[in-house]
């Protein structure tokens, strides 16, 4: 399944209300189970936001991710 990520769904890994569930999602990305979509636009705003949001990705192969339009 695709799993469209937006900057909120990325912060949402620093938030206490958001964390539990963020982390199985990204546990589930990093399984191979589903596949992030990330548009440009999302780059572009973490590319504005703190280092440490910046590098969430980091731990999402790139084979599992996948940008459009």
């Amino acid at each position: 399944m695709k799993i469209y990520l937006d900057t909120s769904v990325i912060g949402g890994l620093f938030d206490d209300e958001f964390h539990e569930w963020t982390t199985k999602l990204f546990d589930e990305l990093r399984s191979g189970r589903h596949i992030a979509v990330i548009s440009d636009l999302t780059l572009e705003e973490l590319s504005k936001a703190p280092e440490f949001v910046r590098n969430a990705l980091n731990n999402v192969p790139d084979a599992s991710w996948n940008t459009f339009y």
